[in-house]
């Protein structure tokens, strides 16, 4: 599509209005791009086009129409972060990401849906409703970028932007059947605090996924390199948390796919020890700084759960946070260890395939109860605790037909090593399947 605008095969304006018009008829039922502004839409596309025609230098994105997710500030464009406090704000300004995408040349039509102030990974919220999964229309996309996730899935978007902190642009890739990239950080430009916090692509393939890393990171795409002979270490249980069944036995029989590219792989895996109290005290002190002031003055508008988060961190005392960055800097460098021998690591992205859209999380996995709502993603947020890039690729589906994602995680800064071998991986796999 890029390349066809370029050639001036395809202007902008066709683009936008063949989008538009899809978007006309499918949002409506699932409800992932909740915020349109069409006439700023077609006005950058009309300059797009007049661009093109004088054959002036063009960005990599040029004419290609994009939605943000609706916690990247967007000037002029309604940001509500899912927030009911938030429901008419218009930024004045645009975040360091939506900048770059604009700097790019693509067009910016609206905000895609996430959950309120992006916390948790099921894609609801007060203002604007669930978004649904395009696979069963009973279940959730995943979160928070789910609003991305299931544009691109149901070609409403060529591509979307998401943020990941603890799963969100792996799971909702995994739930709807999309590529989700989680970059090393400081690859992509972000001004946000959080920790373990992330901007990446979303896209139907790897290579659109690559190619739009490729127009937002700060990391230059290094010469090819073949992947046979690579060392990859496959998981075995992460320390014990549980799967479904039919999660781990579809991702364990991609296993067969990486031997048949000639990859060595041996059954290993990291020592968690520790992540889970990372993640957790880093995650609720963050939370609290940077929600707590809205939960004090509009507390009937923010959702309970993070009032909980809010109330977690104030059980945290400051030797608690030191104790917990130590221990960060310890899980990482047991992970540099480790990736020493191995250049890649692979494991599912999530442990449960999509629930019912009604639940805000799932109570249990495997006859475990999951006692809150963050704890059944730990397949996801371990590794935001690493550090590394990861990306979520399509590896199955259910017996029931839902889709079932596939992680593979690199060593840190090595994002183009984790496209490439996952782009192997899915030509590969895509192979297997039409024999």
């Amino acid at each position: 599509m890029a390349r066809l605008i370029r050639t001036g095969k395809l202007s902008a304006r066709e683009t936008l209005e063949a989008h538009l018009n899809h978007i006309e008829r499918v949002n409506p039922t699932i409800n992932a791009i909740v915020t349109l502004d069409c006439d700023r839409a077609w006005e950058a596309a009309k300059r797009a086009d007049e661009l093109q025609a004088r054959g002036q230098s063009l960005g990599p994105l040029h004419g290609l129409p994009i939605a943000h997710k609706d916690l990247q500030l967007t000037r002029g464009i309604r940001t509500t972060f899912g927030s009911r406090i938030f429901r008419d704000f218009i930024p004045d300004q645009d975040s360091p990401l939506v900048e770059r995408i604009r700097g790019a040349g693509a067009v910016t039509i609206g905000k895609t849906n996430t959950p309120e102030f992006g916390a948790g990974s099921q894609t609801f919220n007060e203002v604007f409703g669930a978004t649904l999964n395009p696979w069963d229309l009973t279940k959730t996309c995943g979160g928070s970028s789910g609003g991305g996730a299931v544009s691109v899935a149901c070609c409403m978007l060529p591509i979307a932007d998401g943020t990941d902190l603890g799963a969100s642009l792996r799971n909702p890739a995994a739930f709807c059947n999309v590529v989700g990239f989680r970059p090393s950080a400081g690859s992509v430009p972000s001004d946000s605090p959080a920790p373990f916090h992330v901007e990446g692509p979303m896209a139907r393939s790897v290579a659109d996924a690559a190619f739009f890393f490729s127009a937002i990171a700060d990391s230059p795409q290094p010469p090819r390199g073949d992947i046979r002979g690579a060392r990859i270490a496959w998981w075995k249980d992460l320390g014990g948390i549980p799967f479904d069944p039919e999660i781990r036995e579809i991702v364990n029989a991609q296993r067969a796919v990486f031997e048949s590219l000639g990859c060595i792989v041996e059954e290993a895996e990291p020592d968690f020890k520790g992540a889970d109290a990372v993640f957790r005290t880093l995650r609720f002190r963050s939370t609290a700084e940077r929600l707590g002031e809205f939960a004090a003055l509009h507390p009937e508008l923010v959702k309970d759960t993070i009032h909980w988060e809010i109330e977690q961190s104030r059980r945290l005392t400051d030797t608690d946070i030191a104790r917990a960055k130590e221990k960060h800097l310890d899980v990482q460098q047991r992970m540099i260890r480790f990736m020493r021998r191995y250049e890649f690591f692979i494991l599912p992205v999530t442990q449960v395939p999509p629930f019912d859209v009604k639940k805000y999380w799932p109570t249990e996995i495997g006859g475990v109860k999951m006692a809150t709502y963050i704890d059944w993603f730990k397949s996801c947020y371990y590794i935001s605790v690493m550090g590394s890039p990861a990306i979520s690729v399509p590896c199955g589906f259910t017996a029931g037909g839902l889709p079932v994602g596939l992680q593979i995680v690199g060593r840190d800064q090595d994002d183009w090593g984790v496209l490439r071998i996952a782009q192997a991986y899915s030509s590969e796999a895509s192979d297997a399947r039409k024999t």
